[in-house]
């Protein structure tokens, strides 16, 4: 994949993101589903859902790449987004990978990451990781994402007294 953008900060992650839901002309009620690693990826999850809630989809996060532990991520006013209950179906229009997935010492494979985007061959495959997590994991040349955010957390500061 070639470099299309260079942005900062959350909006630089969240704002393409958001776009290119909007762009790909999803039906109303369309199944955008996270796939990510509990608790590490969750908030993230959350925020990208939390980004594009005004948006007429219908939002579901995947533990692993667990689908019968599927849950539904909704809207809590004042709060944010929370995850819920299960779907009624699993029928993804996009799906989402998310880079904890590719970390060391989680038991996915890029392969079995492939497959799953394979099952689902009319849905957009994304992809979204921190620090280059899918490159040096060797996800890049297995997974054609359509849309890859690579987002940097560096440095992170730590100021105590």
């Amino acid at each position: 994949m070639e470099a299309k953008e260079k942005l900062t900060g959350v909006p630089g992650m969240l704002r393409p993101f958001k776009e290119y839901l909007v762009r790909s002309g999803l039906p109303e009620g369309a199944q955008v589903i996270y796939y990510g690693c509990p608790g590490t990826c969750t908030p993230f999850i959350e925020l990208l859902a939390f980004a594009t809630r005004d948006l007429p989809l219908e939002q579901v996060f995947v533990p692993y790449l667990n689908e019968e532990k599927a849950r539904v991520i909704s809207p809590a006013p004042g709060i944010g987004m929370q995850i819920g209950d299960r779907p009624e179906t699993i029928d993804p229009k996009v799906v989402v990978i998310m880079g904890g997935l590719a970390m060391p010492n989680v038991e996915v494979t890029a392969e079995e990451a492939a497959a799953l985007v394979a099952k689902y061959p009319e849905a957009r495959p994304a992809g979204v990781c921190f620090m280059s997590m899918f490159e040096k994991a060797g996800w890049t040349g297995r997974i054609a994402f359509d849309l890859l955010i690579d987002a940097t957390l560096d440095p992170v500061t730590i100021y105590r007294a």
